[in-house]
């Protein structure tokens, strides 16, 4: 069984090495130079030995910051004295958390992760992966009484999910800052498993999300409220946030034959 919770993988071209494995409480320093600069780091107390990541470009600072891994997460640390640090979720559709100047020990959820740092005219990065994410037992949640009432109930046999996966098809696949389709464009990427499908469907399917989602009062409501301006992308973004269509669902776009809702 291996005994690391957390793998950083250095970019192509920011620093030559394999993979470095980090335990539990294991610390790895990120910067220009790999020399200490008296700059107090956690652990530090304890007298530890650190391992260092060197990063040579003149934009990135001496002691820029440092890893620490957890059993479940890891935690960055942001030693530069002027740039915010960001680390994205590659997979998370645009996902990410800002680590501002000086702030120590963030914790970081992910379980893939993006480090971005500012430096000079380019972005750099480098990857943290952390394999070790537990999740309780579902059976746990096997109480008796009624069942808990869902926020967001979708049914996934139905053509409303069929548009929906395909409204958020691009940013699910690695482009999270991908332009949303036309309606044109989702009638074209639907049309191989609804053949029937045209414009007037899907944008009615889109309206059908935007009550059923509550993102707006249903059209016999006394009080129906303002226009919902942007209504794709409230859509794309409420299901991104909380993984209501999920990339291993895009399936439906190429396999299955949708019912109407």
């Amino acid at each position: 069984m291996n005994t690391y919770s957390i793998i950083v993988v250095p970019a192509h071209g920011v620093a030559p090495g394999e993979q470095v494995r980090l335990a539990p409480g294991e610390t790895l320093r990120f910067g220009r130079t790999a020399v200490a600069t008296g700059v107090a780091f956690a652990g530090d107390a304890a007298g530890g030995d650190h391992r260092r990541l060197t990063i040579p470009h003149h934009g990135v600072s001496r002691t820029a910051g440092e890893i620490v891994a957890g059993g479940t997460y890891w935690s960055l640390s942001n030693l530069s004295s002027a740039s915010t640090y960001v680390v994205e979720n590659p997979e998370g559709a645009g996902e990410h958390i800002k680590i501002a100047p000086g702030r120590i020990e963030a914790p970081v959820p992910f379980e893939f992760s993006r480090v971005v740092l500012p430096a000079a005219d380019e972005l750099l990065t480098f990857d943290v992966w952390a394999p070790r994410h537990d999740y309780a037992d579902a059976t746990v949640a096997n109480c008796p009484g009624d069942p808990t009432t869902l926020a967001f109930p979708l049914d996934r046999s139905k053509r409303y999910f069929l548009v929906l996966a395909a409204l958020c098809e691009g940013r699910l696949r690695g482009e999270p800052h991908a332009p949303l389709p036309t309606v044109e464009q989702v009638v074209g990427r639907l049309r191989p498993v609804w053949p029937e499908v045209n414009r007037a469907s899907v944008q009615w399917n889109i309206d059908y999300l935007a009550v059923k989602l509550r993102l707006k009062q249903p059209p016999e409501a006394a009080e129906c409220g303002p226009r919902l301006n942007g209504k794709k992308e409230s859509l794309v973004s409420l299901a991104l946030r909380f993984d209501l269509v999920r990339e291993g669902e895009l399936t439906v776009l190429d396999e299955q034959k949708m019912t109407a809702p």
